[in-house]
């Protein structure tokens, strides 16, 4: 889907055929995240049993098929034809024009193109009239995440096929996708393939065992990206690799006794002391490029203890030898090595805000600092990349980790719990926005599998607070009152669950009486 012309036009007619009537809705009301502009018309459009579509493009842009307008819409769909023409619209911008005898979508690019279809699938929905509508939307963030954990418990192709839909209808651009963990790990990795013959099963309770083909990765990417959503993977280095350890125990600094962590993690980490690990690791990387076309590639870096390579005679010789201060800074230079080496095949690498508590090693331009510990570190990860010139990701964990409750649960005590008002009114990464720094990418929310989240776990914790956090990335214009949101929430929640997703909890009071293991209330 790659896009020669950065000024290309997009224009995409649909004469919405005749029906029933019934009772219109208000224009651009039922829609998040909320455009930048909407500016309601005189009349109404009639929503029949198809939408068809004329494109106008260049020749050499690549158009949705029918069957993915269709899945988009929620209609049939008929593609009429195309034709082409100029526009200056920023790359995934939109412009959505819906009158009596149809609507129209100008956009850039096919994000853009994508972005205008989702907005006229909640507009639709299952409407038999539309109010007529002109809107103009453009996204605040350029960067918009959101980030699944796939290491701690696996999740089946079509529960993640399940949840790019998810990203792709609420505009994010990136599904960051982390795929190795101390409890598994998970990518089919050919030079190494005790790495998912042993390491994807060395978990015991239920939903820990399982891993991704590489052709099964290929088709997720491929998924995504016809939904404009790109895979950004992550490979943990070097901590939380215990599963890898089991498979190949001498990538360890002891070389024998790896222990799986049923809950956090251990000293066991990949040694940085060692060449063999190091080209084990190197030829990981080249192997998850391979399949991965992400111009962004994780490597981790968060929550590696030193205690083996505090007393590990390679890791210690490393540091001797490259007259290195401390452990933490061998990190530094791990990540720095593993960066240089995805520089070679043109990727930037991300990596955990940990690398940049204090300073040492110096990091290649190619690095991006991903800001999470806000609970025990503050924004120190933000302010130290920013000073040093690298660019940032906003992720902290007050309040942009779904998997933090809304009330306390398993290994989730009181103060790591947040409500819908939290994650819209009090995030610390609003401030960072705010600021406008070109340094700053965007933001990613995410949603990790500890204490054995499952899959039918997932949505009672992403729904319904992650409109809160896509209205901050994508929305730029005036502030939605947080009483508006919740209004804007429950116009959009029969549209979302007609399509398949569950809604949580919004606040503690409505909360008070959940299960959370069983993502129901209380009979």
């Amino acid at each position: 889907m790659k896009l020669n012309n950065k000024f290309l036009r997009i224009l995409v007619s649909l004469l919405i055929s005749a029906g029933s009537l019934g009772v219109a809705a208000a224009a651009g009301c039922d829609v998040l995240p909320t455009p930048q502009s909407v500016v309601p018309q005189k009349g109404f459009c009639r929503v029949g049993d198809f939408v068809a579509l004329s494109f106008k493009i260049t020749p050499d842009v690549q158009i949705p098929s029918k069957e993915l307008a269709e899945a988009i819409v929620g209609k049939g769909v008929n593609i009429r034809q195309v034709s082409t023409v100029d526009t200056v619209l920023a790359p995934e911008s939109y412009a959505l024009t819906v009158s009596g005898t149809g609507a129209e979508i100008t956009a850039s690019s096919y994000s853009g193109l994508i972005y205008g279809l989702q907005t006229l699938a909640q507009l639709v929905s299952d409407k038999n009239e539309v109010e007529c509508v002109t809107i103009s939307d453009t996204p605040r963030c350029g960067w918009r995440g959101f980030m699944l954990d796939s290491g701690r418990q696996w999740q089946s192709v079509e529960t993640i096929k399940k949840y790019i839909d998810m990203a792709s209808m609420l505009k994010l651009n990136r599904f960051h996708w982390h795929l190795t963990e101390g409890l598994g790990w998970r990518p089919e990795i050919k030079a190494y393939p005790n790495l998912t013959e042993i390491g994807a099963n060395v978990g015991h309770a239920p939903g820990q065992k399982g891993c991704y083909s590489r052709e099964q990765m290929a088709e997720i990417v491929e998924y995504a990206a016809q939904r404009a959503v790109q895979i950004v993977p992550e490979i943990d280095i070097p901590g939380h690799s215990e599963a890898a350890l089991v498979a190949y125990p001498w990538a360890s600094c002891t070389g024998s006794d790896i222990k799986v962590p049923e809950v956090g993690f251990s000293d066991n980490i990949f040694c940085a002391g060692k060449d063999t690990t190091i080209a084990m690791l190197e030829t990981i990387l080249d192997e998850i490029c391979d399949i991965f076309p992400s111009e962004y590639i994780h490597i981790g870096g968060d929550e590696a203890p030193k205690g083996n390579w505090d007393k590990c005679p390679h890791c210690i010789g490393r540091i001797n030898n490259l007259g290195l201060k401390d452990s933490h800074d061998l990190q530094l230079w791990l990540a720095a090595r593993m960066a240089t080496h995805l520089k070679t095949r043109n990727r930037k690498a991300v990596m955990w805000g940990d690398v940049v508590y204090s300073t040492g090693y110096p990091l290649p331009d190619n690095c991006v600092v991903q800001w999470w510990n806000f609970r025990s570190k503050g924004d120190l990860a933000v302010r130290n990349a920013l000073k040093s010139g690298l660019e940032v990701i906003l992720s902290p964990n007050y309040y942009n980790y779904l998997n933090f409750p809304v009330t306390p649960w398993a290994g989730y005590s009181a103060e790591r719990t947040f409500d819908l008002e939290d994650a819209y009114c009090r995030n610390p990464m609003t401030a960072v926005l705010d600021e406008d720094n070109p340094l700053v990418l965007g933001a990613t929310c995410a949603l990790w599998t500890d204490y054995g989240v499952t899959e039918s776990m997932i949505d009672s914790r992403v729904f319904p607070r992650i409109f809160a956090l896509t209205q901050r990335m994508w929305h730029r214009g005036e502030e939605l009152t947080y009483e508006a949101l919740c209004a804007r929430i429950a116009k959009v929640r029969p549209f979302f669950e007609k399509r398949g997703f569950c809604f949580g909890p919004a606040d503690r009071a409505e909360a008070a009486n959940y299960y959370w293991s069983i993502c129901q209330p209380v009979p």
